[in-house]
């Protein structure tokens, strides 16, 4: 693998990607990470707008800088990211395809 875009060795599984966007979200939407569950879903359950998640997203983004260089979710993607479980399911392929 080309050294430009993987930058640390150590792979993330669903788990840890599911604590990164909870952790993201709590500091975002100022609620405790406990309150936030895999099936939430940003508008209904968690009262997320638009802008907090394109804050969402560059959160992602930059926890992520370290492992993967240039990781970067594509505007086209938002719109099927409807829930924390959507969000993470979709960087965790993307991390693996990387």
């Amino acid at each position: 693998m080309p050294d430009e875009t993987h930058v640390a060795g150590t792979p993330m599984d669903r788990s840890q990607v599911f604590d990164l966007i909870r952790g993201c979200l709590a500091d975002i939407l100022e609620v405790s990470p406990d309150s936030i569950s895999e099936s939430a879903s940003f508008g209904d359950d968690l009262g997320a707008d638009s802008l907090a998640l394109i804050e969402l997203v560059e959160a992602i983004e930059e926890g992520l800088a370290e492992r993967v260089a240039g990781f970067h979710i594509d505007d086209e993607d938002l719109e099927g990211l409807a829930s924390v479980r959507s969000a993470v399911d979709y960087v965790t392929a993307k991390l693996n395809a990387a």
